[in-house]
């Protein structure tokens, strides 16, 4: 059991990171949180985890627990098991292959199907905080 210094908080989120088959969702979370990239591809059966501890502040940890779903899961029974409890989602898709960008729907879909993410929003990755702006790669807002 981990012991917590007293006064610090500490917050624990599961975020999903979802997807079609190879677009890189696997790639994208070593990256975040072993700062490794491999260019070797290894599919992902059913679900893998990975855990990113931040320091927030001098009192707070947060802890992001990443569900990397396999990316056929969407067509399984099992999402809305590992959907549970979820508290945010990426939708990752490949810019270079056009269907799995159109199956960004389909996954958000799924999740409105299997999950109620609180506070309702869907933040866009490559908007700018100041402007608003986005960037021409991405055509779509996905408003929950």
């Amino acid at each position: 059991m981990r012991k917590q210094p007293p006064g610090q908080q500490e917050h624990l989120y599961k975020l999903l990171v979802i997807g079609d088959l190879g677009v890189g969702k696997t790639s994208i979370i070593k990256r975040y949180v072993h700062h490794n990239f491999s260019p070797n591809y290894r599919a992902t059966i059913g679900v893998d985890f990975a855990l990113k501890v931040l320091s927030w502040d001098s009192e707070t940890v947060v802890r992001l627990q990443l569900w990397d779903i396999a990316g056929q899961e969407r067509f399984g029974n099992m999402t809305r098991v590992y959907y549970r409890e979820a508290v945010g989602a990426f939708v990752v898709f490949d810019v270079t292959r056009p269907a799995t960008f159109e199956a960004v729907t389909k996954w958000k879909q799924d999740l409105d199907t299997k999950l109620t993410l609180p506070n309702g929003r869907a933040h866009h990755g490559h908007a700018h905080p100041a402007t608003g702006q986005r960037e021409p790669v991405v055509g779509i807002y996905i408003d929950c």
